[in-house]
C-alpha cells in the first residue's frame, strides 16, 4: 500500500485516523505514541504502520495537555565545574535522544534565600516531568521535598546515597581516593599533600574522608601545612600549588580533589622545574579532558558522570524510553574507578 500523507478528504492526520487504519482505540494509539509496555508487539506495528502510512505527526501541545506536563526533563545545577555539567548533560542526551523529550538545564543559587521560591516558580511555569539536581544542590532535603510536593519527578546525584535508590544515583568516591592514596603509599610516598574541594560539597567532604582513612591505615597523618583548600576550579589548583610547593620540606605527592585543581599544581611544578613525576607525583579526581590534555597525562579517579547522567533518565522517565529502558535500582551505585597514567612514580628517594 503506499504511504498516505493526509488523512480524509486531504486534511492533516489525526489520532482518529490512525486507530481507524489499525483496527485499535485511540487510547491504544496514544499507548503506543507514549511508548507503554502494556501492548503486544502485534498490536504496536499495526499502530507504527498506520502511523507511518499516514505520516501522522502526534500534536505535541496535545500531549503536554493530556499529561499535564511538558516533554521536559530539567537539569538543576549549580556547580563550579562546567565539564562535569556538561558531561551530565552528555549522559542524559544519550539516554533521550530516540525520545521525544527534551532537555532543560537551570542554573540555580544555592546560597540565595529564595533558592526553594526559584525552583518552585521555574517547576510551575516550565512544567517539566521530571528534575534532575546535581550536586551540591542534590544534597538539599528541601529541594527533594519541594519537586514530592509538585508532583515532579527527581533524581538526586551524589558522591554518597543521598536518597532511596529511586530517587539517587550515587558513587564511591570515599572508597576509591583510599584506594589511590593506597597506592602513593605502597609506592613509598609519606609526605603527601592534599587540595580540597569546596566546603559545603557532599563530594569534597567523601574525597577527603577516603583520603585521611588510607594515611590513617598507613599511620600517617596529614600536616596541616600541607591541607590546601580548594573550590574546584584551576586558579585554586594554582593557589595550592604555589602554598605546597614553596616549602622547604614540600610533599613529594599531592591528591587533588578534582582535575582542573591538578592541572593547576602541575603547571606550578612545571613553573619551579620540579619533574613531575620524578620529583613529584600528582593525582586527580574526575577524568576529565583535561587529564590527558595536559603533559605528563594525569593519573585520576574517573567519575562516571556522564553514565549517571544517562541512569538518571532512565530511573526518571523509564515510560518515555521505550521498552526495555527501566533498570534495577540495585544498580544506582555506579563506581568511580582508578585511572593510572604518566603522573606518578615512586618518590625520589626510591628512583
Amino acid at each position: 500500500m503506499a504511504a498516505q500523507t493526509r488523512g480524509p478528504g486531504g486534511r492533516q492526520p489525526t489520532i482518529n485516523d490512525v486507530a481507524a487504519l489499525a483496527g485499535v482505540s485511540k487510547k491504544t494509539v496514544s499507548r503506543v505514541i507514549n511508548r507503554s509496555e502494556f501492548l503486544t508487539e502485534k498490536t504496536r506495528a499495526a499502530v507504527e504502520k498506520a502511523i507511518e502510512q499516514l505520516g501522522f505527526v502526534p500534536n505535541p501541545q496535545a500531549r503536554a495537555l493530556a499529561f499535564r506536563r511538558n516533554f521536559l526533563i530539567a537539569l538543576l545545577h549549580d556547580n563550579p565545574n562546567a565539564q562535569t555539567v556538561l558531561n551530565f548533560q552528555r549522559g542524559v542526551l544519550d539516554a533521550i535522544k530516540d525520545s521525544d523529550l527534551a532537555l532543560l538545564v537551570r542554573p540555580v543559587d544555592r546560597g540565595s534565600d529564595k533558592l526553594l521560591d526559584d525552583v518552585r516558580t521555574f517547576l510551575e511555569k516550565q512544567r517539566p516531568i521530571g528534575a534532575m539536581l546535581l550536586p551540591p544542590i542534590s544534597e538539599n532535603d528541601e529541594l527533594a521535598a519541594l519537586c514530592e510536593d509538585l508532583g515532579v519527578r527527581y533524581v538526586r546525584i551524589g558522591s554518597a546515597p543521598l536518597d532511596d535508590a529511586k530517587h539517587c544515583i550515587s558513587s564511591n568516591d570515599r572508597e576509591v581516593v583510599a584506594a589511590a592514596v593506597r597506592g602513593l603509599i605502597a609506592l613509598g610516598h609519606r609526605r603527601i599533600g592534599f587540595v580540597r574541594g569546596p566546603a559545603g560539597f557532599r563530594s569534597a567532604a567523601e574525597r577527603e574522608k577516603g583520603f585521611l582513612e588510607a594515611l590513617a591505615e598507613a599511620g600517617l597523618t596529614l600536616p596541616p601545612e600541607l591541607n590546601a583548600p580548594g573550590n574546584y576550579r584551576y586558579a585554586a589548583g594554582i593557589e595550592a600549588g604555589e602554598a605546597l610547593l614553596a616549602r622547604a620540606d614540600p610533599p613529594t605527592a599531592i591528591f587533588c580533589s578534582n582535575d582542573e585543581m591538578a592541572a593547576g599544581v602541575l603547571s606550578v611544578a612545571h613553573g619551579k622545574g620540579i619533574k613531575v613525576p620524578a620529583e613529584l607525583s600528582i593525582i586527580g579526581f574526575d577524568d576529565s579532558p583535561t587529564a590527558t590534555h595536559i603533559w605528563p597525562a594525569l593519573s585520576t579517579v574517573r567519575w562516571p558522570i556522564r553514565e549517571m547522567g544517562a541512569r538518571a533518565a532512565q530511573i526518571l522517565v523509564p515510560d518515555f524510553l521505550g521498552p526495555g529502558a527501566k533498570v534495577d535500582d540495585e544498580d544506582n551505585v555506579l563506581p568511580s574507578t582508578l585511572v593510572e597514567r604518566q603522573s606518578v612514580a615512586p618518590p625520589p628517594d626510591r628512583l
